[in-house]
């Protein structure tokens, strides 16, 4: 067997020179910290000003707060909060960073050098050829391939930011409809007693013979109808309930308890150029697109670079051939592939496939931002105007025609029948007044996602699920 003498190599200067270079560069592939959570939740907090459950250290804290959040009524704020801290959808998302980190890291990192070794005998003759190879190509183009996938990680961060503020949106709407729901169910009920005393007030004015059929009819109809109406305002109190439940993270509905009423009106409107203003400065899902096109540029022009070469391998050699005790030829090896067949043209034009590709899907996503922020917008503005109208104008105006009414019944001058009838049709003045709050809470949601990004989840009346 050969047996290998430090004179034998060749010199040694550029194998030293090469790990140097390669252990700076493996140096500067690391991974972060926290995987880019600290970029997501500084994004986070500049439109929400809530908190995001990050790591395994933050299970205990974040236990803790989700106790001190559920110990009284749910606000809107603190159902976003315990979505944020609670959804394991919105974790099993945060993944994503952790591969697009792991992408970023392997492209700062050489590939493993190739040692290679030909070993042949005849009738005391020898071959052997040694060579320790290394892919000098990657190293070239190791810079262009980093900003590719920083590009990408970059987008990550901005995908999984707009994941959080969807599930916030999402939230909000549950919380909206789950308390609009509850106060419908209480007003319900409170009908329902109020139509049961009637009826059985008409039932013995009836025995008495002060009233007529006809009129302890309407009367039992009227506790009827509004016995069904309770029961469906308790299926919907229950749907909405679960649906607020599922979004935020947990899997008792009990757990929590809510207001008894959606927070009034603001006393004043959005500006309609504030709000287009806002939403191109904050939108993510704008940011993502950029990002996209700015690293498939990239993408495209490290195609273009390796599109003859792509491995450049190259490495110190040495020879026997011969007899045994015969010295070592030394030299260096050098292999690369040689573009006879593929000239690289094809993975050109993919890439610029792609790149056109991703242009045009940023172009529709400004036109789809503009149109989503103007209808968002309009729809708040008519749904304003609607629950305030009812507010201003319908209720209290019915609120004024029972008083007239009660004052006339007290004065012999007007009929409990028709009292009655008049209470009923505050009944329905109230019910309208509830769903038109709701409605404008739903817009004002639909309207502050579309500032932060696609509205797509939402219905045409601006609601979600």
């Amino acid at each position: 067997m050969a047996k290998l003498l430090p004179g034998q190599y060749v010199s040694c200067l550029p194998v030293v020179a090469l790990a140097i270079v390669t252990s700076l560069l493996a140096g500067c592939a690391t991974f972060s910290r926290n995987g880019g959570m600290d970029d997501v939740r500084s994004t986070v907090a500049q439109r929400l000003k809530q908190d995001v459950a990050l790591d395994s250290a933050g299970e205990v804290s974040s236990q803790q707060r989700t106790e001190e959040l559920l110990a009284k009524p749910l606000g809107v704020e603190e159902a976003v909060q315990l979505a944020l801290l609670n959804n394991r959808g919105l974790k099993a998302g945060f993944a994503a960073l952790g591969i697009a980190e792991a992408d970023l890291v392997q492209a700062g990192r050489l590939p493993n050098p190739r040692f290679s070794m030909l070993y042949t005998r005849h009738d005391g003759d020898y071959k052997i050829e040694q060579s320790f190879t290394f892919n000098l190509f990657s190293l070239l183009t190791m810079p262009q391939a980093k900003a590719v996938e920083q590009q990408r990680f970059e987008q990550t961060k901005r995908e999984v930011s707009l994941q959080v503020l969807v599930l916030a949106q999402a939230t909000r709407q549950a919380w909206v409809a789950a308390v609009a729901a509850e106060q419908s169910l209480l007003y319900a009920a409170q009908v329902m007693q109020a139509a049961e005393a009637a009826a059985e007030l008409a039932r013995r004015m009836h025995q008495q013979g002060n009233w007529s059929k006809l009129d302890q009819a309407r009367e039992q109809s009227f506790y009827a109808d509004a016995a069904l109406e309770y029961a469906a305002a308790r299926e919907h109190q229950r749907m909405t309930r679960e649906r607020l439940s599922r979004v935020i993270g947990l899997g008792n509905s009990e757990q929590f308890t809510l207001p008894p009423r959606l927070p009034d009106l603001p006393a004043t409107e959005e500006d309609l150029l504030q709000v287009q203003q806002q939403a191109f400065l904050q939108r993510l899902d704008l940011l993502a697109m950029r990002a996209e096109v700015d690293a498939l540029a990239k993408q495209l022009g490290l195609s273009k670079t390796t599109r003859l070469i792509n491995v450049l391998d190259i490495g110190p050699a040495r020879v026997l051939e011969g007899r045994r005790g015969e010295a070592y030829k030394k030299g260096i090896t050098l292999g690369f592939e040689l573009p006879l067949f593929d000239w690289g043209s094809a993975r050109v034009k993919r890439a610029e496939a792609i790149y056109t590709q991703a242009l045009e899907r940023t172009a529709q996503t400004v036109i789809d931002a503009e149109t989503e922020v103007r209808a968002a917008y309009a729809r708040y503005r008519v749904r304003y105007e609607m629950a305030r109208h009812v507010q201003d104008e319908i209720v209290p105006l019915r609120k004024r025609i029972l008083q007239e009414h009660q004052l006339r019944y007290n004065g012999m001058l007007l009929s409990a029948f028709e009292l009655l009838a008049d209470a009923r049709e505050q009944v329905s003045s109230v019910s309208r007044y509830i769903n038109a709050v709701r409605d404008f809470w739903l817009a004002d949601a639909g309207l502050t996602m579309a500032t932060m990004g696609p509205v797509a989840s939402l219905d045409e009346n601006g609601r979600g699920e």
